[in-house]
């Protein structure tokens, strides 16, 4: 039995959707999908996990990491690298053209560079950069910086986030949430928030591309 076999068994015994269960172990769908399949589509060979990553799964399935050892066959393959040298290695992301940081701006879906995430972060999800422009997220965010971003379509209350208005406007802003909708507040006090409710949400629509989790800048 692979990682994969155990992991689709166990969501099909307690009917739990790969989406549910990427959630779960804080692993990509994307990568779950890999699993139960076998088979990583960059190099058409079975997938080799982190010790790490099968730590993640054996919580996700409250089992410790000994027992899904057990389980498995010599058909599994394992990534025995120490954790430095996961750590250490990159993953290449695109970057997309130039988000706005003020008042928002068409977003530039052009590629116009790339950055390196490490290894175990890419498990986590699907990651894009976006570079920045304006002045409404300074001190913290300011104009040409690279901001990572996992997508996601929701994120939290206080989470920095990419969010499009009117399906095909981009901006960089703190996310807060109410009961009556939501604001995209700007770092920057010169800037007036931008208000949602939740009719406003659904119809223009607003939508939420992902939350930003690291700042990138250059000197």
């Amino acid at each position: 039995m692979t990682l994969g076999d155990l992991v689709k068994e166990y969501r099909e015994k307690h009917d739990i959707s790969m989406d549910e269960f990427s959630k779960i172990c804080n692993l990509s769908k994307g990568y779950i999908s890999m699993l139960e399949n076998n088979i990583n589509p960059r190099n058409n060979k079975p997938i080799a996990p982190t010790l790490l990553t099968i730590k993640k799964i054996a919580l996700a399935m409250n089992m410790d990491i000994d027992s899904v050892l057990k389980a498995l066959n010599s058909d599994q393959k394992i990534n025995l690298g120490t954790e430095a040298k996961k750590s250490s290695r990159g993953i290449t992301i695109n970057i997309l053209g130039r988000v706005a940081a003020g008042i928002p701006i068409n977003a530039i879906e052009d590629i116009i560079d790339t950055e390196e995430i490490t290894e175990e972060l890419a498990q986590t999800g699907t990651f894009f950069g976006l570079k920045i422009k304006g002045d409404s997220m300074t001190p913290n965010i300011c104009d040409g910086d690279i901001v990572i971003v996992r997508q996601q379509d929701d994120a939290e209350s206080g989470d920095i986030v990419i969010a499009t208005i009117n399906g095909d406007e981009a901006t960089c802003k703190r996310l807060r949430k109410y009961q009556q909708g939501i604001e995209l507040i700007s770092n920057n006090p010169s800037y007036d928030p931008f208000e949602f409710t939740n009719e406003e949400i659904i119809n223009k629509p607003v939508k939420i591309l992902g939350k930003v989790i690291e700042l990138r800048r250059k000197f």
